[in-house]
C-alpha cells in the first residue's frame, strides 16, 4: 500500500523557520515527480512547489520564492521542504503529493493538484505574528 507521510509542522513566530518532511512507503518514489502544496482555512489548496524525479527541475510559487526551498534525498525516499522567514500567511496544511513514475511535463503542469497521483495526509503549520 502506498502511503506519503508528512511531519515536522507546529507552531512558529513570524520569521522563523520549519523544515517539513514527507516519506514514502510502498514502493520507490525515486522516479516520481514530488509536489508540496497547501490549504488554508477556507481557501482551495494551492501549490507551494515540486522537484522533478531527476531533480533537474525546481519549481516554486510566486509567495514562496526566496524563503521556501524543496529537496529530496531519494535514498530515504523522503522529500523535504526548508521553511525561511514564515509568514502569518504561510499558515496552512502542508500535503506532500507525488506524481505516476517517469512524467514529464513544465512548471504548471506540475503546479496542478490533479497532476498527482498520491497524497499525504497533511501537516499542519501555524506562524503567528
Amino acid at each position: 500500500q502506498v502511503q506519503l507521510v508528512e511531519s515536522g509542522g507546529g507552531l512558529v513566530q513570524a520569521g522563523g523557520s520549519l523544515r517539513l518532511s514527507c516519506t514514502a512507503s510502498g514502493r520507490t518514489f525515486s522516479y516520481s515527480t514530488m509536489g508540496w502544496f497547501r490549504q488554508a482555512p477556507g481557501k482551495e489548496r494551492e501549490f507551494v512547489a515540486a522537484t522533478t524525479w531527476s531533480a533537474g527541475n525546481i519549481y516554486y510559487a510566486d509567495p514562496v520564492k526566496g524563503r521556501f526551498t524543496i529537496s529530496r534525498d531519494n535514498t530515504k525516499n523522503t522529500v523535504y521542504l526548508q521553511m525561511n522567514s514564515l509568514k502569518p500567511e504561510d499558515t496552512a496544511v502542508y500535503y506532500c503529493a507525488a506524481d505516476k513514475p517517469y512524467s514529464s511535463g513544465s512548471g504548471s503542469y506540475y503546479s496542478r493538484s490533479r497532476t498527482y497521483d498520491y497524497w499525504g495526509q497533511g501537516t499542519q503549520v501555524t506562524v503567528s505574528s
